[in-house]
């Protein structure tokens, strides 16, 4: 009876973890051209970044000019969407654009600057991909018919690293499109590319997702980060919230003067109670509420660079 009921208890557990890998999170996805691609098809915007010219990829016009770029991401859709949830990269951008004369409208008030922001950092910002996945592909002609050369890789959304690569040639073709004789050729590599994503987000789902959080403060402030509040400097109270408040209290303060923190390698849930994604502003924003209550009652500004950096910037806001 005894081995009965543990051989019951067995399976049930064995059923109920299968049933929560199962239930499991996957990262979501979306899928770009590479620099490289666009660079070489002068699907490339220039603008000034603070007095810096600076060139990034247009992926607008990329989609609305170029005749096999739409046909490519639909396919590499296709193998990876079995598997990740995707977001489809010409649908975030009609969103982006929607949303352009608002931001347009928006000017600082003294200097009457508008905001810059590329392409690549809208999308990261308002599709929240867990992943962005960008593809570069060559045709080779040869006497048995066209050869083409790819690359694939991952990018984690917020701290650009890269967490997955594949690269290959598919077989000469002379009857297909590119897009058909892609699909086939990045097929090959498709699986070991899919457990890459896959541990990544493992990792995260397990260790919490990394970002980078910076404090500073503005020269006019009447303090420093080494002033003493209780008997204790405010750093020491910014050191202790982290460690309550990151994943397994995983972080690496790389720099602390009176005037700078450098956070880095900090870990955060993944999801908040609602299930939401939590990016880094959300996360930072808890850390400002708390430096702005007592016995703080410090002005504090948040400003964010993509997904995955937060500044707090003390003494104004």
């Amino acid at each position: 009876m005894k081995k009965n009921i543990t051989l019951l208890a067995i399976i049930c557990f064995c059923v109920n973890s299968f049933n929560t890998h199962a239930q499991a999170k996957k990262p979501t996805l979306i899928i770009l051209p590479s620099d490289n691609w666009c660079t070489q098809r002068y699907f490339m915007t220039e603008f000034d970044n603070q007095g810096t010219k600076q060139k990034v990829p247009n992926y607008k016009q990329a989609f609305q000019e170029d005749t096999e770029i739409g046909q490519v991401i639909s396919k590499i859709g296709g193998l990876l969407a079995k598997d990740f949830p995707l977001k489809k990269a010409e649908d975030e951008l009609s969103n982006i654009e929607s949303r352009a004369a608002e931001d347009n409208m928006t000017t600082n008030k003294s200097t009457g600057s508008y905001i810059a922001e590329s392409q690549y950092d809208k999308l990261r910002k308002k599709a929240k991909a867990d992943i962005i996945i960008k593809i570069w592909w060559k045709v080779n002609p040869s006497s048995s018919g066209k050869i083409i050369a790819f690359d694939i890789e991952a990018i984690d959304a917020y701290t650009s690293k890269q967490i997955a690569a594949s690269s290959g040639f598919s077989e000469p073709n002379s009857t297909d499109i590119v897009p058909v004789i892609l699909e086939k050729a990045i097929l090959n590599h498709i699986e070991p590319f899919k457990a890459q994503l896959q541990n990544h987000f493992d990792d995260m789902f397990a260790n919490g997702r990394e970002i980078l959080i910076t404090i500073k403060r503005w020269n006019s402030w009447d303090k420093t980060l080494e002033t003493e509040i209780d008997g204790e400097e405010i750093t020491d109270y910014i050191n202790k919230w982290m460690h309550k408040n990151t994943v397994q209290d995983r972080f690496n303060m790389s720099d602390a003067t009176e005037d700078e923190i450098r956070f880095e390698q900090v870990r955060i849930p993944l999801y908040n109670t609602e299930n939401q994604s939590i990016d880094a502003r959300e996360f930072t924003k808890a850390l400002q509420k708390y430096l702005k209550a007592s016995p703080f009652n410090f002005e504090v500004k948040l400003m964010t660079r993509g997904l995955g950096e937060a500044i707090l910037v003390l003494g104004e806001k």
